[in-house]
């Protein structure tokens, strides 16, 4: 299952790689049906891309491609220019385009047309004001890149489930350890 904290179908794009820092991160666009859904649980299509290995590859592509620069914009560096290169083919392809039907909008693409979408969406993340209040979760454990529009600037975790639970149950135990007196063996305590 496919989780969308961000807002944003580019940052959410890049989280498909979950636990990005740890030995053994966990790839959540395994097969083409994984990609499929994705597309769709996300919104960027209403229905299958039918989605093909290849295109697999390519997305997982982009999005290590999307990172590089995201990483780069968190840390004020250079982008990449193979990075920014394929960011910027990508988004010349034609996106998916919405479409009016007797029911209500429905977005149909390609899975080019809808990795196109995505990689225009992270030009207009990475180019426009939004850019600024991008971060990286500190949950060891996570890497996902959010918006934090908080008060002051002082979000740290990209969700509160399960990441802000998670910090904040650690914190909890930490202080807890720190300010829990050891008993003796005669029952006495000692500081």
């Amino acid at each position: 299952m496919h989780a969308f904290p961000c807002g944003t179908p580019a940052l959410d794009f890049v989280g498909t790689l979950r636990a990005r820092r740890n030995p053994e991160p966990r790839e959540m666009l395994s097969s083409p049906e994984s990609l499929d859904a994705w597309y769709r649980e996300s919104g960027v299509v209403d229905g299958d891309t039918n989605c093909e290995p290849s295109d697999v590859a390519e997305a997982v592509a982009l999005r290590e491609a999307i990172y590089v620069l995201v990483a780069a914009r968190l840390t004020g560096e250079s982008y990449n220019a193979d990075a920014l290169a394929l960011v910027n083919r990508t988004a010349c392809t034609p996106s998916a385009v919405p479409q009016l039907t007797p029911a209500g909008r429905r977005i149909e693409a390609t899975p080019r047309q809808a990795l196109s979408s995505v990689a225009r969406e992270a030009i207009r993340v990475l180019s426009g004001p939004e850019g600024s209040l991008l971060k990286e979760c500190s949950r060891p454990e996570c890497t996902q890149v959010y918006f934090d529009r908080s008060h002051g600037a002082r979000r740290e975790w990209c969700a509160m489930d399960p990441c802000g639970n998670r910090v904040k149950a650690a914190a909890y135990r930490a202080r807890k350890k720190v300010s829990k007196p050891r008993a003796s063996a005669t029952g006495s305590v000692r500081p």
